[in-house]
């Protein structure tokens, strides 16, 4: 018999959409099984999660991939991009960040099933599962692999101004490894 653990996560972010930057708060309810009888282990899977959604997408911009432009003005901005695969939709997001907390979480817990929506489109809220994620977005993309990256390439960096600092963290820096240290 296998547990579920049923999780709430809110995150502000922005989106480049028709080229216009909008902030957006958005809303995931997260539905995951335990793969493991280790309770540290599952303890680590949830905060890496945690700390994915909360520090390294929270205050991010998603752009499409395609829109190399938009990318190379917003990294020049000091921004944090995180490129995805189509236009930054809700239930493309949703998508790729189920397929990003999977990768993460490296088979401890699995998220199975997310309910997935945003202020701006008027909380309408999609109900998404593992298997379609991993139908439409396979690979070996940023969102497929359990590094904190949240897009493929590093971008050349002619920073104009350099708004955050955005550190590129392990999960051995942040002491959420598998083994005990």
């Amino acid at each position: 018999m296998s547990s579920k653990i049923h999780k709430e996560y809110t995150f502000l972010a922005a989106i480049h959409f028709e080229n216009k930057f909008m902030v957006n708060l958005y809303e995931m309810n997260a539905v995951m099984e335990i793969n493991t009888e280790d309770p540290r282990e599952q303890n680590i899977a949830v905060e890496r999660i945690n700390h994915f959604l909360g520090l390294v997408i929270e205050d991010c911009i998603f752009v499409c991939e395609k829109d190399k432009e938009a990318i190379e003005k917003y990294h020049n901005a000091g921004m944090k991009v995180c490129t995805i695969p189509e236009e930054p939709y809700d239930q493309i997001i949703g998508l790729v960040l189920l397929n990003k907390c999977n990768a993460i979480m490296e088979n401890r817990l699995v998220m199975t099933d997310i309910i997935f929506g945003s202020k701006l489109s008027n909380l309408i809220k999609f109900e998404l599962t593992a298997e379609m994620a991993h139908a439409e977005y396979d690979g070996k993309k940023w969102y497929n692999d359990s590094s904190l990256m949240i897009h493929d390439k590093k971008t050349k960096r002619d920073k104009i101004v350099n708004l955050f600092d955005h550190n590129t963290e392990t999960w051995a820096d942040l002491e959420l490894t598998w083994k005990a240290v």
